[in-house]
């Protein structure tokens, strides 16, 4: 077992934050026996973005994304269905018409979970800010404060792990699909053949260039809220701000060409989009420099306009927000603890996964593998092969280069074994998926009650 060999503590699993992964760790250790303590700052202190004293309350977007099985989205959450996730009984019970997504009632949403936790006899909520991370001595935390932690404790998080492994503002660049790709369009190589053609290349002449410009241009813009108010970086610059300096900025910068001969033409193009790999399996690509601020439904009609992205399909759309996370493969463990201060777990959106159904998970596995430790049990993390161990495989991986908040994909997602044709990929995907989680689920209620909580540090 991954600690230090000293015996656990008997108190209660302390819970920092009461969002959608707090409350769901708290959930998971009370099915299985465990008193948690959940502290939540509201009402006493406020975020910029908060304003209800409930529990998990959504203070963007009310939809959960889309509910079919053939989307990743909509797999994660039937597994957290299989799970008993209260989230998704939540969800489930406040949903509103969206068509083929499922979105709820913002404020029957946050009341439903609010008044659940608070009715669980093993669930303990207390109300106040606090300043410090508790001690070795007060037994196991779960930290799942999110993008929005207060000043204080994100000062003592980098005490913690260190000032430069906390990110502050997050500067997004699009993901496509490998497998949506034109290849006959592209071309493989880094800049003056260095290393080994790393990078696929979309190359684009004057016309198409000054055309792909002003789309960017025109295209509408993400007002951002008014606690997310970002100062522009020049190292991270939105791709329109750079369009907007002047027509050639995009040439001389992201799109440069410099250094990459186009086998078609043999020659230089006058501009080049490169497309970077997101995992080792090269099943996703990172489209270079392409943070953004451009809508949703903009980016995607516009980025097609990339030669060999005309059917792209976007697993993650570019932005620029503020996102408290970790850079947490470099200092978590397998089961999400803080290498060096183990009786530490981070949980939710400030691990490095992103949006509420992606917090939702990390909540439970977390919580439920913080579970067993507290009962002297090595816990068996979620298989990779499901949409929840996949997002944990991504907080605890090495990335394949700087590591950046992910929302689930299918990309993420081992890949099956053998030939599987693209039309039944995604259905043989899911199939397998839920299959593994209702064998992880079986074989963690079977280690629950093998071992009590034993007394003592951790």
């Amino acid at each position: 077992m991954e600690n230090s060999g000293k015996k656990l503590s008997a108190s209660p699993i302390t819970i920092v934050g009461g969002g959608l992964a707090g409350c769901e760790a708290a959930w998971q250790l009370s099915r299985r026996g465990i008193a948690a303590r959940l502290i939540e700052m509201k009402p006493t202190v406020y975020s910029p973005a908060h304003t209800s004293p409930d529990l998990g309350e959504l203070v963007c977007s009310n939809s959960l994304r889309s509910a079919s099985l053939t989307s990743a989205a909509g797999l994660l959450k039937e597994e957290l269905r299989i799970m008993d996730s209260l989230i998704m009984a939540a969800a489930d019970a406040t949903a509103v018409p969206a068509g083929k997504a499922l979105a709820v009632d913002r404020g029957l949403f946050a009341r439903f979970i609010t008044e659940r936790v608070e009715s669980e006899p093993l669930i303990t909520v207390e109300r106040g800010e606090i300043r410090e991370i508790p001690s070795e001595e007060a037994g196991l935390v779960i930290l799942a404060t999110g993008p929005l932690t207060s000043d204080r404790l994100t000062e003592e998080i980098r005490k913690l792990i260190g000032a430069d492994n906390l990110s502050f503002y997050d500067a997004i660049a699009p993901i496509v699909t490998a497998e949506s790709l034109d290849m006959s369009r592209l071309f493989r190589a880094s800049r003056y053949d260095k290393g080994e053609g790393d990078y696929l290349n979309a190359p684009m002449d004057e016309t198409t260039y000054r055309e792909f410009v002003r789309a960017i241009l025109d295209a509408d813009k993400v007002d951002p809220y008014p606690f997310e108010k970002i100062p522009h970086f020049e190292g991270c610059l939105p791709v329109e701000e750079l369009a907007r300096r002047g027509p050639d900025t995009l040439a001389f910068g992201p799109m440069k060409p410099v250094g990459l001969i186009d086998p078609a033409t043999r020659g230089r193009p006058f501009a080049v989009v490169q497309l970077r790999p997101e995992n080792a399996a090269r099943s996703l690509y990172n489209l270079v420099g392409f943070q953004t601020k451009m809508t949703y439904p903009e980016q995607e009609r516009i980025f097609r306009m990339i030669p060999g992205l005309e059917h792209a399909v976007f697993e993650r759309l570019g932005s620029i927000h503020r996102n408290t996370y970790l850079d947490a493969p470099r200092l978590l463990d397998r089961f999400s603890r803080v290498r060096t201060a183990p009786h530490i777990f981070f949980a939710g959106q400030i691990t490095g996964v992103e949006g509420y159904i992606e917090s939702t998970a990390s909540g439970l596995a977390v919580g439920i593998m913080a579970g067993l430790i507290a009962r002297g049990i090595e816990p068996e993390p979620p298989p990779s092969a499901t949409a929840v161990g996949a997002l944990l495989k991504h907080t605890v991986s090495e990335p394949a280069k700087r590591y950046e908040p992910m929302n689930i994909s299918f990309g993420l997602i081992d890949a099956p074994e053998g030939k599987v044709s693209k039309r039944n990929k995604r259905e043989m995907l899911a199939a397998r998926a839920l299959t593994e989680i209702k064998s992880w689920r079986d074989r963690v209620h079977e280690l629950r009650d093998k071992a009590p909580i034993r007394s003592g540090g951790t």
